[in-house]
């Protein structure tokens, strides 16, 4: 009997052709799962979230995806109140800009500042996704793989040295899984694999996979998948413009 085969793929931020690129080189029957972060900064965000949710991969919630709810609410309730939004902010500095550019509701004009365009369809969109986005889990417990002495958890940050305030603390637990970038104690209960923190080559530890090479960063980086069964990585690199 064949076994499912597990791929957990890095922080995308909007590359849909890369992203499809690295799937094309994945078995054809690999079970997807996301470690957020799957928007701003490249240009096809709305394809990317369009592309996830349609075919139910699993996902967790990263800080990007944490900027463009609060971020894109405040954009939809301006438009809503018919005014104009505020575009200087720290969401539109991080990869906001191509962000609401792929859903069409903002369009750059040569030596003139961005205008807001007001698509009704695309303002449905955004809404939905961004309902979508909220209901995001911050971590996906696996449970045991053969070959692994700990559990597998799927976070965008790393929690293992905070796994045990998924209980009594959970609002820190969720702070950690946005902003955390240290790797893990060595006693950490959880193996853990994680995006969020920028690494040139997939990291592979004693008790955690810190998979997150660049994607969306800058040219050169690459986009990658960790297979949680053989532990064995496949990537793509962006090398032009």
């Amino acid at each position: 009997m064949k076994k499912d085969r597990h791929f957990v793929i890095g922080d995308v931020h909007g590359e849909y052709d890369m992203l499809l690129e690295l799937i094309d080189r994945l078995p054809k029957d690999a079970k997807l799962i996301f470690v957020g972060d799957l928007v701003d900064r490249g240009r096809k965000s709305r394809e990317v979230v369009a592309f996830v949710r349609e075919n139910a991969f699993g996902v967790v919630r990263g800080n990007h995806e944490e900027y463009m709810v609060e971020h894109g609410k405040q954009f939809l309730e301006s438009l809503e109140r018919y005014e104009e939004p505020n575009l200087n902010n720290m969401w539109m500095y991080v990869g906001g800009v191509p962000m609401l550019q792929s859903y069409g509701l903002l369009q750059r004009i040569k030596d003139k500042p961005y205008v807001v365009l007001k698509n009704s369809d695309n303002i449905e969109t955004l809404k939905r996704d961004l309902e979508w986005i909220e209901s995001l889990p911050i971590y996906l417990e696996l449970g045991k793989f053969e070959g692994y002495e700990l559990p597998v958890v799927v976070s965008h940050g790393s929690i293992g040295s905070f796994w045990h305030l998924r209980d009594s603390r959970p609002d820190h637990l969720e702070f950690y899984a946005m902003s955390n970038r240290n790797r893990p104690s060595v006693d950490a209960p959880i193996f853990n694999i994680y995006g969020h923190v920028n690494v040139d080559s997939v990291v592979i530890g004693h008790n955690f996979a810190s998979i997150d090479t660049g994607c969306g960063k800058s040219y050169g980086a690459k986009l990658s998948a960790f297979c949680i069964e053989t532990k064995e990585v496949i990537e793509v690199c962006k090398e032009f413009a």
